[in-house]
């Protein structure tokens, strides 16, 4: 049989005090609050190529160019696109795409002025015995 005596693990003294807090009434406080703002996320900026690769695709779209041309001419030119690969009609696409998407997001969403809603503060009180 394994026995542990109380002076084996802490001074009498230590002991005491935290059998003393273990008996004694633990308060626990609660809080909580609600935030709610449109310009909460995160969305990063467009890069200067990002920016520079975008206008030349419109470019190129506008002088009478298809996504399968476009993405000849930059394989052609050895421009890759942002994760180094070969542009493909689809992906010249998607740039022009993904643009116009996150700049009607900008501007219908994070340009809208709406109100900062900040709820009610409230704390609550436990104490268990």
């Amino acid at each position: 049989m394994f026995c542990i005596k109380k002076s084996d693990l802490f001074h009498s003294d230590q002991l005491d005090s935290y059998v003393h807090l273990l008996t004694d009434t633990i308060p626990f406080l609660e809080f909580s609050i609600e935030f709610q703002s449109n310009s909460l996320t995160y969305q990063p900026k467009y890069t200067e190529r990002q920016h520079r690769i975008h206008d030349l695709i419109i470019r190129l779209n506008r002088r009478g160019f298809g996504y399968r041309k476009i993405s000849q001419k930059l394989n052609g030119w050895g421009i890759r696109t942002k994760r180094n690969k070969i542009w493909s009609n689809s992906s010249v696409y998607s740039v022009i795409k993904r643009k116009q998407e996150r700049e009607g997001v900008i501007e219908n969403i994070r340009n809208t002025v709406s109100l900062t809603d900040i709820s009610e503060f409230k704390i609550k009180y436990y104490s268990f015995d």
